[in-house]
């Protein structure tokens, strides 16, 4: 196996690969103090092209919290991308300067174009509505931490809102077609449906899904229900966005359908998607999801730089 390795897709990590990352992660709960030092003399750049709150600063809390340094940009404007300088360009730079790359961008395909020219790691953080795949992680190691028999085999996932833009659930999807008895729901308006390529590769390798513009009707079946925000910034108008950005609004009434050890995840943020009264749901798992984005990374930074006895 190569020494440099990238994290662009999910499908870059096998099913080991991804479990071994995931188990790192509890390792790294149970025991903090134990990989407080790993990346001494290390840095991370974040190369953040469009906003983050959560995905960037997790980012950087991970590599702080284990011994390393940070250095970046949050948005196009503060670079040299403003001065039209290329995505190519910038990573020969920066690796001049850090150990592993973040690198967010509003174009699918930058984090490949950055992974090809560079001689450290490169993570990618979200590109355009393509992938997110440490939001996958996150999410993975999430529904295994809190479903009682912590696995990923053997459930039915809904996954509401806008499926055609929304990278996190385009990464969930692919990386959750590797598990055993996976039952997709698929929750949008037509007009925002998962797009045919994921749609094709799921029915060519047989597995259970329906697609419906029924919330309600699906509630009692699921034993996770993954909610996404319709994204105003992926529509080309601003008629359809406001026509379809209210499409589902989870509130307490809803949750009254479901089972009582479903989760609700939510990669955030959200705008109105989720009514702030569900917050008080134990069910509820989308703040703990973000303290848990934090371990993985950790773990994944980790195994990228072969540090504290993980490799990949």
């Amino acid at each position: 196996m190569d020494s440099l390795r990238h994290l662009i897709s999910p499908d870059d990590l096998s099913t080991a690969e991804t479990d071994g990352i995931l188990d790192l992660a509890d390792k790294i709960a149970a025991a903090p103090e134990d990989c407080a030092a790993v990346c001494a003399g290390l840095k991370i750049a974040t190369l953040f092209y469009e906003p983050s709150t959560r995905t960037r600063l997790s980012f950087e809390a991970a590599m702080m919290e284990l011994g390393g340094g940070v250095l970046g940009f949050s948005s196009a404007d503060s670079s040299s991308a403003a001065k039209g300088e290329t995505v190519a360009d910038t990573i020969r730079t920066v690796q001049s300067f850090a150990d592993i790359i973040a690198i967010r961008h509003p174009k699918e395909g930058a984090a490949s174009v950055a992974a090809s020219v560079a001689s450290v790691p490169v993570i990618n953080a979200g590109d355009g509505g393509h992938l997110h795949p440490t939001q996958t992680l996150t999410d993975l190691f999430t529904i295994r931490s809190l479903r009682k028999n912590h696995s990923l085999d053997g459930f039915t996932i809904g996954l509401c809102g806008d499926l055609m833009f929304g990278r996190t659930v385009h990464s969930l999807v692919r990386a959750l077609t590797a598990r055993q008895n996976v039952r997709f729901v698929l929750i949008s308006p037509r007009e925002l449906r998962l797009p045919a390529y994921l749609l094709d590769d799921l029915a060519a390798k047989r597995l259970p899904f329906e697609e419906t513009e029924k919330l309600d009707a699906v509630m009692p079946r699921l034993d996770v229900l993954y909610m996404t925000r319709v994204q105003r910034e992926r529509f080309f108008n601003e008629e359809d966005y406001v026509r379809l950005r209210d499409s589902y609004i989870l509130d307490e009434k809803k949750m009254r359908l479901a089972a009582p050890d479903m989760m609700v995840l939510h990669p955030l943020p959200r705008v109105n998607e989720i009514s702030a009264e569900v917050d008080k749901d134990p069910r509820a798992a989308y703040f703990k999801q973000v303290m848990y984005g934090k371990l993985v990374r950790k773990a994944l930074i980790m195994a990228l730089l072969h540090k504290g006895g993980a490799a990949l």
